[in-house]
């Protein structure tokens, strides 16, 4: 088999409230739960997806049971949408914010707008401009 990308793994603190944010602002499904040792530490996981099954584009939310999440920033998501505006409104409904307002971008057909998740991890969203 090639290699080739699958999934993203985000470490949170409160793995409950972030699955809810995510797949309430985003659409992802959660399509399976793992509670284990994986030779780190005991994690507890919740694997989403936009279908409902492992593949590309999967968000895996990784809960460390024994230690805090790490300061958000190291990551950032990128989310595709057809309604900029709509998606920052699900995004603040949601217990996030919005980190810098939707503008176009310089460099491409397309408006950005940068997001934070209730635990403050950014995310780029998107929308193309025809």
């Amino acid at each position: 088999m090639p290699t080739t990308y699958s999934f993203t793994k985000l470490v949170v603190d409160d793995l409950e409230k972030m699955t809810a944010f995510y797949s309430r602002v985003f659409g992802l499904k959660q399509f399976d739960r793992i509670q284990a040792d994986i030779g780190i530490d005991p994690i507890d996981e919740t694997m989403l997806g936009v279908d409902s099954a492992f593949g590309p584009g999967a968000l895996m939310l990784l809960k460390f049971v024994d230690q805090p999440a790490p300061q958000p920033g190291a990551v950032i998501l990128g989310f595709q949408t057809d309604d900029l505006q709509s998606l920052v409104d699900r995004v603040i409904a949601n217990g996030g914010t919005l980190h810098s307002e939707i503008k176009d971008s310089d460099v491409a057909k397309l408006r950005v707008a940068f997001t934070r998740d209730p635990e403050g991890n950014l995310a780029e969203c998107i929308e193309f401009m025809e």
